[in-house]
């Protein structure tokens, strides 16, 4: 595999982009060129805050989003190397 992801992590982005709602997560958040808040994206949904957070861990835990604390609140933003990586692996299939 001529990537920098390995096997497993190809498959935990894949898992995690196989919901809607964190696509759409992640689209609102490219939208903010850089970061935004937890309690802005928990806004624009109609999902309960403990549900969106666990959606964000998701992403963050397929390297996806970066998170930071910010005070007692949480940022994020797009992963941009992880997620050109990730696009550069699909690009294969097109070959």
């Amino acid at each position: 595999m001529n990537s920098n992801l390995d096997i497993k992590k190809i498959e935990r982005i894949s898992k995690a982009l196989g919901d809607p709602y964190r696509i759409l997560m992640m689209e609102a958040i490219k939208k903010e060129k850089g970061w935004m808040q937890c309690s802005a994206i928990t806004e624009m949904f109609d999902l309960a805050q403990s549900t969106v957070s666990h959606h964000l861990k998701q992403l963050v835990e397929a390297d996806l989003l970066i998170s930071e604390k910010d005070g007692r609140n949480a940022k994020y933003m797009i992963n941009k190397e992880a997620m050109s990586e990730y696009v550069k692996f699909l690009n294969r299939f097109e070959e």
